[in-house]
């Protein structure tokens, strides 16, 4: 348990550091050093990355987590890893073959509203491949118990290596074209420096025989890539179809920083979710339904607590956060408050996903996500035309509470447990008694002392009432415990 924890702990702290280093990236120096349209490009050619990358990696990074402790034998372990190696390949190879003959026609596709984009569709591929690799090579590390490394290159080494690419931007080192190469390069250094590391933890010994269970390995991996392919389409499809479907490729930069200060919300979820995966899948195991529930509706609570704080320091503080940033970023106001109460609800579900994930009905996740992707890119469709960006918001909005609020009913009529009580409906109302109340409310100072001060008053008055309304027992007992009341 030791170890578990000492690299949880680590792995937390660099998470946080490469968030903060992402903000001033994102929040910053993307908008002060390149122009609307070569930041807009950048988030365009991450995000087409990102659609791609589950197909180039196969699912190989969940099959190796999935299936390398049941290989008993140096020579079937041998041979397992070989075969993840090698098994991108199967898709990898063919994506050349039909980029190289087919470029002309997916290149006028990428361009056909912005020319700029045609010209990098090359760019997208070897992003793909090697963000596919990276993962890979993360998780053959992660199956020997080293997280840490892996983990600071995935949160914090490609961030401060963009960020001292745009110093270099800025001190016309680099042009905009050249920054794009060299943002490249970072992706395939990043990844083999992981497989530098992967291999001093666990040098591969090639060796092709027969594997028993190989179906199972196989179907397993393409059920990854549909999943991890739904997963990313989520993340980014708003960001890639912005670029498909307006003239201005600028739009996806003032998008993705809305996005950006949005997705803050979602970090404690992230942490929490590496806690509550394990006892989930210990009460479902034994039955124990009470337990679960009990879990279930204190992870929601706990979770609604913490990213209903976050939310009022974002919405609160966001006009005075837009007047620190170029003026043409302030239309992403109404992007940041849809996709903040999107967030604030996937929040209020607390270990749903985990209740779904370790349960019988693990393969409805694929379901839903793929009827999540389907109902993103439709309302995208409909709504980006019409609204722009707004659109594009409000079109995640609807897509992650109609797909949260079928996870809600399917585990209820299932296994007969939901998330809510008493506490979530008084922090509802505390929410939105102090976000009416302060919205209005400003200092007359720089915006940055303005965000500071109101910050800590934000911070005293929410958490005064939370420990007098008596709504979360386990955040009330970790603030008298940091108090010492």
């Amino acid at each position: 348990m030791g170890i578990v924890l000492n690299q949880s702990f680590k792995n937390t702290i660099s998470t946080y550091i490469g968030f903060g280093i992402g903000a001033i990236n994102t929040l910053f120096l993307y908008t002060n050093f390149l122009t609307d349209e070569y930041y807009g490009l950048v988030a365009f050619l991450l995000s087409a990355a990102n659609i791609m990358m589950p197909f180039m990696a196969f699912g190989v990074h969940n099959a190796i987590i999935k299936y390398y402790s049941t290989f008993k034998t140096k020579n079937s372990l041998n041979s397992f890893l070989t075969l993840m190696l090698f098994l991108p390949f199967v898709f990898i190879i063919p994506a050349i073959i039909i980029g190289w003959l087919s470029y002309e026609g997916l290149s006028g596709l990428l361009s056909r509203e912005n020319n700029i984009a045609g010209n990098y569709l090359w760019h997208i591929f070897i992003l793909a491949v090697a963000m596919a690799y990276f993962e890979i090579f993360f998780a053959w590390s992660k199956v020997q118990l080293k997280t840490v490394f892996g983990n600071v290159m995935k949160e914090i080494f490609h961030r401060v290596a963009i960020m001292l690419l745009l110093i270099s931007v800025f001190l016309e080192c680099l042009t905009a074209d050249q920054f794009i190469l060299a943002l490249v390069v970072v992706y395939v250094l990043r990844m083999m420096i992981m497989k530098l590391y992967a291999y001093t933890v666990r040098f591969p010994k090639l060796k092709f025989q027969k594997i028993k269970g190989i179906s199972s390995i196989i179907k397993y991996s393409l059920l990854m890539i549909v999943a991890g392919s739904v997963a990313m389409l989520i993340l980014d499809i708003d960001k890639f179809m912005i670029g498909l479907m307006l003239e201005n490729i600028e739009e996806v930069a003032y998008y993705s920083v809305a996005i950006f200060i949005a997705t803050v919300i979602a970090v404690p979820q992230r942490s929490m979710h590496q806690i509550m995966m394990p006892l989930t899948a210990k009460y479902l195991n034994e039955k124990d339904m009470g337990s679960l529930e009990n879990l279930y509706k204190r992870s929601s609570i706990s979770l609604l607590v913490v990213s209903g704080f976050i939310f009022l320091l974002i919405i609160l503080n966001i006009n005075e956060l837009y007047k620190i940033l170029p003026d043409e970023f302030t239309g992403g106001l109404f992007v940041v408050l849809l996709v903040s109460l999107a967030k604030l609800y996937d929040n209020s579900l607390g270990n749903n996903n985990a209740i779904l994930f370790n349960s019988d009905y693990y393969k409805m996740v694929l379901l839903f996500g793929v009827l999540l992707a389907v109902l993103a890119i439709v309302l995208n469709f409909i709504f980006i035309p019409v609204y722009g960006i707004e659109g594009s918001a409000f079109a995640t909005f609807l897509a992650v509470v109609i797909y949260n609020t079928i996870k809600l009913l399917f585990v209820k009529q299932k296994l007969n447990v939901q998330p809510f009580s008493r506490a979530t409906l008084k922090i509802g109302l505390l929410l939105l008694v102090i976000a009416l109340a302060m919205y209005f409310w400003e200092f007359p100072f720089h915006p940055v002392v303005n965000i500071a001060l109101k910050s800590t008053v934000i911070l005293i008055v929410y958490f005064v009432l939370i420990l007098k309304l008596n709504i979360s027992e386990d955040i009330s007992i970790q603030i008298k415990k940091y108090l010492k009341l």
